[in-house]
């Protein structure tokens, strides 16, 4: 009889020892980041000569390196203000900082699940048991009684298949991923700030253009009457400069309106009220910087969202595993000690200690037979999400692709196109000067001091529009890119409001 209690305790100690020797071992599949269609160069990337790459430092390191102020590289201390501004108080940016505080919470409470739960308690219960279940005849009376326990207990799950350790994995894929979104916010705010900034100066020097046209109307205005009082034109040419002068005021006050609007939406991006933000007007400078892309396969360091799709695709490989184990038995350690009396003053007493191993109900080790295919559905979901993940994250590459080349492709012709440009404006103002001369001297009708006027607008219109769209070209090529890296010290991965 004691020879089998031994076996019996043997079999049960190698049953132990074999399942905590599989504590740990991972169901998920081996995480490998699937390939994606990466060309070895931009196709419209043009070659850069050493004398032309300015300050513009080429990206070298990975995703996880901070970024620095990208902006700089325009040397417009207004727009270094401003972006400050903006990262300092945007409502958007702060919303995503608290979506990383969510996701480390979740994260730190995940691994929580690699450790024991420890707990205590204290208190009295009143119960009563049944005769029968003391061996007393039907009828019996046994009396109520009070129980005072106080208690500590234990509880640990044994990670046999991995189901802990792959909830952990998931949950930090989750938080980095969420980091990586953040960053995400950040670069778009940033960008948007650049790009609204440059907006409102396009529309300062478009105010500038009209300003002038204004003046010069005026003035033609001016000469058609003092030639009709001299009795050289009929009321006709009168008229027709009255109406030009009035529709360049109109076209003016458009571009007033427009400005306006766009101060506002600047406001917004900055976290203030438009009511509490105004800038000077100050027209918009050419922007001529040269941005090198360096190679297409740093893209997929560099930027964000590119990095975030990534980590959507670990957590779920990692989730795999969790469904994977639900398969298993699982197995969970716990005990109780403390002491128990049915007095208070007999609480403490060494003899009213008392300890109990192994759960208070059910079973230790619990082995999953029919579920009526719950765990084979969840398994499905698991590999169905992750596969839905891998074609996202393919299809979040050919758009960072894309919007690269399609900056580059801009950046290449805007080049010509401004020059371009700049020549019809030379062209209009001399036509301008010519049919105004000739008007003066009789030459010519007013019409065609009309059509050359508006010529010299429109051309100068455009050119200002040429300007902005170049402006923000470079901006949005920096931002495909994933923003840019300075030649200072790395900073924090997130700004202080995001790190508490």
């Amino acid at each position: 009889m004691k020879r089998s209690m031994i076996k019996r305790a043997f079999a049960g100690s190698l049953l132990l020892g074999a399942l905590l020797v599989l504590a740990g071992c991972s169901l998920a599949p081996t995480y490998e980041v699937p390939a994606a269609a990466t060309p070895t160069a931009f196709k419209e990337t043009a070659p850069l000569p050493a004398s032309e790459a300015g300050n513009w430092k080429t990206a070298q390191p990975s995703e996880a390196t901070a970024r620095g102020e990208w902006w700089k590289v325009f040397a417009d201390p207004k727009l270094d203000e401003l972006e400050q501004q903006a990262q300092d108080a945007n409502q958007n940016l702060r919303a995503a900082a608290a979506r990383v505080k969510e996701a480390r919470a979740l994260n730190q409470a995940a691994r929580a699940g690699l450790f024991p739960t420890l707990d205590a308690g204290f208190g009295p219960t009143r119960q009563k048991v049944s005769a029968a279940s003391q061996f007393q005849p039907d009828g019996a009376n046994v009396p109520q009684q009070t129980f005072w326990r106080a208690q500590a207990s234990a509880s640990y799950e044994v990670d046999l298949f991995g189901r802990v350790a792959s909830n952990v994995d998931a949950a930090k894929a989750d938080t980095q991923q969420s980091e990586a979104l953040f960053r995400s916010v950040l670069l778009a705010l940033q960008a948007d700030v650049a790009q609204n900034y440059f907006a409102l100066r396009e529309l300062d020097a478009e105010a500038d253009v009209f300003s002038n046209a204004v003046q010069l109307r005026e003035q033609a205005l001016k000469l058609v009457q003092r030639r009709f009082a001299e009795g050289d034109i009929t009321e006709l040419d009168v008229q027709r400069a009255q109406a030009e002068l009035a529709t360049a005021r109109s076209d003016a006050m458009t571009v007033q309106r427009l400005r306006a609007a766009s101060e506002h939406s600047l406001a917004v991006l900055l976290g203030k009220a438009p009511a509490e933000f105004s800038l000077v007007p100050t027209p918009l400078q050419p922007v001529n910087l040269r941005v090198p892309p360096g190679l297409p396969s740093a893209l997929l360091e560099r930027r964000p969202d590119v990095a975030a799709a990534e980590r959507a695709m670990a957590a779920a490989n990692a989730r795999i595993g969790v469904a994977k184990a639900a398969f298993f038995p699982s197995l969970t350690l716990t005990g109780t000690g403390g002491f128990e009396s049915a007095t208070l003053g007999d609480l403490f007493k060494w003899s009213s200690r008392a300890f109990l191993l192994g759960p208070l109900a059910g079973t230790a080790l619990n082995v999953p037979i029919f579920d009526g295919g719950r765990r084979k559905g969840n398994l499905a979901n698991a590999r169905a999400v992750y596969e839905e993940d891998v074609a996202n994250y393919r299809q979040q590459v050919l758009n960072a692709f894309r919007e690269v080349e399609d900056n580059l492709s801009d950046m290449r012709i805007l080049e010509a196109q401004t020059q371009a440009q700049s020549d019809a404006v030379n062209a209009s103002q001399r036509a301008a000067d010519l049919s105004r001369t000739q008007y003066t001297e009789g030459a010519v009708d007013y019409l065609n001091v009309i059509d050359a006027q508006r010529s010299v607008l429109q051309a100068k219109r455009a050119a200002v529009q040429l300007q902005g769209v170049q402006a923000a070209a470079t901006v949005n090529l920096i931002r495909a890119l994933g923003g840019g890296w300075g030649d200072a010290a790395p900073a924090a991965m997130l700004p202080p409001f995001a790190q508490k």
